[in-house]
């Protein structure tokens, strides 16, 4: 695994931050989740994310959106559109990332319960070859994507 930093470099006193490289889930729905959680308290993003995963209220998508269906659970003058879907695993590893940036906080001697998302980030992580045998002596190439993403919280007075 490739240590990499931020993307942001935002630093002070009321900051705390959290990565994690390599995750096994969508860098589409990751970069989705981002743009949804940043300007966000931190407790509402964990709220909206458990509900995603328990398919009650959908992700809106901005940017890849072709092709995907309308939800009820959104509507177009919330978020700005109504397409959307319900990125479970990448919104369980959401849940689990802020949680341990507000544990840093904590750390940290900030009140966790006022942090704010200003900066959340996905990046496309490492590509994690393999083939899949086929007939006659052929392979077909199976690759498995990874993504980097980052939270950066701050404390709101």
């Amino acid at each position: 695994m490739a240590r990499t930093e931020y993307s942001n470099k935002l630093t002070g006193d009321n900051i705390a931050r959290a990565k994690a490289n390599e995750l096994g889930c969508s860098p589409k729905h990751a970069v989705e989740i981002a743009h949804l959680v940043r300007n966000m308290m931190a407790d509402d993003a964990v709220a909206y994310l458990e509900q995603v995963i328990d398919l009650k209220r959908a992700v809106p998508f901005h940017r890849f959106n072709r092709n995907v269906s309308h939800q009820k659970s959104l509507n177009g003058k919330t978020f700005g559109t109504a397409a959307g879907r319900y990125p479970v695993k990448a919104a369980a590893e959401y849940v689990r990332l802020i949680r341990s940036a507000q544990k840093n906080a904590e750390y940290a001697g900030l009140a966790p319960e006022k942090m704010v998302i200003i900066h959340a980030a996905a990046n496309k992580g490492r590509c994690i070859k393999g083939i899949f045998p086929r007939a006659m002596g052929r392979a077909t190439p199976k690759h498995k994507d990874s993504v980097n993403v980052e939270i950066i919280l701050r404390e709101v007075q």
